[in-house]
């Protein structure tokens, strides 16, 4: 930039904070507003994200676990090449261990599944909500939007409390089949098996489900209803004026649920913890800081997820917008 360019540059900022200081017209005066209003906001994006972000992502490549100094990549080595050998066919005869690969797919599988499984949920439950005049209304949508102030160790209690060998719904089906609790309980169960993941399962939909359901509640508000009834009037079923009129207009916010969803699912932290059923990213994470203290490991890990999900809700919502403007 040459030196008269600098010069323009730094007139233009002194006179842009001096309306900013002493505003002149209505439209500086709204700027002044725009830009007092902020400030908190910028503030806390500052401290509570932009810096611990920084941090993390200097820890990911520093070579001590006392002090950011040094740098190195070995972390991200050992992170990229256990995910490559953990793939069939392409990591054999690789003499590496495939543990953060499991980690990392088990973490996109599982999230995935998930996520989809409670935005199916969320729709059926947004829609009979919007659609229908049901009876305490009220009282049914505090319900379900009870788990949302629920931090996940307490869904995960909930679930031992349901269907750990104890539990009140585990020995109910078991006095019903006969069955011996120890057998069915979802909780309890080594990790990596059916029971404990399904216990998993339904540990994360609990968290999940409220959350997509009122996303997508807006997105059901704003339905053009003389549509819907123009289709039915016409001779379309309820499912046909669903699939050719309701879900044109509510996939933006069936996108923005996947992504907001699928976010939380990477989240999670307090169900993994407690109930252990599968080993993924939350998991792994207090694995690597409380057994081998290994803190550049837990910041690679931390950082490819943050990056990973940063790019995806950029390429949704970019998505979303299209289907918007389209």
């Amino acid at each position: 930039m040459a030196t008269s360019d600098r010069w323009a540059l730094l007139g233009r900022l002194r006179a842009g904070t001096a309306r900013l200081v002493t505003p002149v017209t209505e439209t500086d005066r709204k700027r002044r507003r725009i830009t007092v209003l902020t400030i908190p906001f910028l503030i806390l994006a500052i401290f509570g994200a932009f810096v611990p972000l920084a941090v993390m992502v200097r820890m990911s490549v520093s070579e001590s676990n006392f002090a950011l100094q040094g740098f190195q990549l070995r972390s991200y080595e050992v992170l990229f090449t256990s995910m490559i050998a953990y793939l069939p066919g392409v990591g054999a005869g690789m003499d590496v261990n495939p543990v953060y690969g499991l980690v990392v797919w088990n973490s996109l599988w599982f999230g995935a599944l998930t996520t989809v499984v409670s935005v199916i949920f969320g729709i059926g439950i947004a829609h009979g909500l919007e659609k229908y005049d049901l009876p305490r209304e009220g009282l049914l949508v505090t319900l379900i939007s009870f788990p949302i102030s629920l931090p996940g160790i307490v869904a995960a209690f909930m679930i031992i409390v349901w269907f750990s060998q104890t539990g009140i719904l585990t020995n109910f089906f078991a006095w019903l089949s006969g069955a011996n609790p120890v057998t069915i309980a979802l909780t309890g169960q080594p990790s990596g098996s059916l029971l404990a993941i399904a216990g998993l399962f339904l540990g994360y939909l609990y968290s999940m489900i409220p959350r997509a359901t009122f996303l997508l509640r807006g997105s059901y508000a704003e339905v053009n209803t003389d549509a819907e009834e123009a289709a039915r009037a016409l001779g379309a079923t309820p499912l046909e004026t669903f699939r050719y009129v309701t879900l044109p207009q509510v996939r933006p916010g069936i996108v923005g649920a996947l992504i907001l969803t699928f976010r939380t699912a990477l989240a999670i932290f307090g169900t993994v913890l407690v109930l252990k059923a599968l080993s993924v990213i939350t998991f792994r994470f207090d694995q690597e800081i409380q057994v081998g203290f290994n803190l550049a490991n837990a910041s690679a890990l931390a950082t490819v997820f943050f990056v990973f999900t940063l790019l995806f809700t950029f390429l949704g919502l970019r998505y979303s917008s299209a289907e918007v403007t389209g």
